[in-house]
């Protein structure tokens, strides 16, 4: 009895709900936690009474000198390791490197790690991988290798690969056919790299159906107009855009956020913005606008407007809201005008006409 007994109890423990680590995923934007639950990642039938033979078997043994293993996450971070440690165990899900010194993915450093969900290489010194490095992750659905040395997008991606986040690395060029296969990406974070408008390939996005971009902190002139058409967001802040001209939006009718916050935008031209019909959201603040763009009053989704600090002078009583009601599908819930040297007290009540709340508008605070 006593070896049976033993057997229930360590098989219960099993059962056990995967390790999460609070905090440790801050710079994502996943809206919960990726990992299955105990009873999807165990493979066990609950209905009834324990059958041991639906366990699926782990490899608890297994963990790299100085790591922390639980079932199948392996956190190896703030260990000063130079290279991807072994004896990693096959049905590891989790695999946090961040905050190391390795400088090289080499050809078998992943190899056995079929089940890898998630590969977190974040704050390392990387500036080689191995064109079949990632070969062997036929899984992999985030690849977060942001904060490393790497001067171009890695080659051979995993086809299963839904986001990447390669941010603040000295990429300069994004060339065609770099993205190839891979049909499920949804989001690709790629801002903090200095890259110019010369640095996309025509064809360099060909293929993929993204809902997400981000390429904030580069140096960019202009809106690039070679993007996926699929996007829903896509955050270009902190460039060096000068200008909105009529059809550099003309591409991207499905986006419902646009972040333009913190360029040198002075002009808006007329009926750029009207190729944007299911836009919700528009931040625009920190430029060098002299007005309130013309067309936010055809958006009639549109809720949220960040126009502070720019330097408009003027705000008038249709820059927001349409003429006549039942136009507007949606009210605005926020605008912000604080930061620009409008005579607030100028402008009219009936401006605000669209908007939920007279909390949802933001005046004042103008310094010369």
């Amino acid at each position: 009895m006593w070896p049976l007994w033993l057997l229930v109890s360590l098989l219960a423990l099993s059962q056990a709900l995967p390790f999460e680590q609070r905090g440790f995923w801050d710079f994502t934007l996943d809206d919960g936690p990726f990992l299955m639950n105990d009873e999807e990642a165990s493979g066990a039938d609950t209905s009834g009474v324990l059958d041991p033979d639906s366990v699926t078997p782990t490899y608890s043994a297994m963990c790299p000198f100085g790591c922390h293993c639980h079932l199948r996450v392996v956190q190896c971070s703030d260990l000063g390791l130079k290279s991807v440690p072994k004896e990693i165990s096959p049905d590891t899900t989790l695999l946090d490197l961040q905050n190391n010194d390795i400088s090289e993915l080499r050809k078998d450093d992943f190899k056995g790690l079929q089940h890898l969900y998630a590969l977190v290489l974040v704050n390392n010194k990387i500036s080689k991988i191995h064109e079949k490095a990632f070969s062997p992750l036929r899984k992999l659905q985030k690849l977060y290798i942001s904060k490393n040395h790497l001067v171009e997008i890695p080659p051979n991606l995993p086809s299963s690969l839904v986001e990447l986040r390669i941010h603040d690395n000295r990429i300069r060029k994004v060339p065609k056919g770099v993205f190839s296969g891979l049909r499920n990406m949804n989001c690709i974070e790629m801002g903090g790299n200095p890259l110019e408008n010369s640095g996309f390939e025509p064809g360099a996005f060909d293929g993929l159906k993204l809902n997400y971009l981000r390429i904030s902190e580069a140096k960019l002139t202009g809106i690039p107009k070679d993007l996926p058409e699929t996007l829903n967001e896509l955050h270009l802040d902190h460039n060096k855009i000068q200008a909105i001209e009529l059809e550099d939006l003309l591409r991207y009718s499905k986006l419902y956020r646009l972040g333009l916050g913190h360029n040198q935008i002075r002009m808006i031209e007329n009926g750029s913005l009207s190729f944007l019909p299911t836009l919700r959201e528009l931040h625009l603040d920190n430029n060098k606008l002299a007005r309130v763009p013309s067309g936010l009053p055809d958006l009639k989704l549109l809720q949220v407007v960040y126009l502070h600090s720019n330097n408009i002078t003027k705000v008038g009583v249709n820059d927001f809201c349409p003429v006549g009601f039942g136009v507007k599908r949606a009210y605005y819930n926020g605008i912000s005008l604080f930061n620009n040297p409008v005579p607030y007290w100028e402008v009219q009540p009936a401006t605000f006409r669209c908007v939920t709340d007279r909390l949802a508008i933001q005046f004042g605070n103008y310094k010369k």
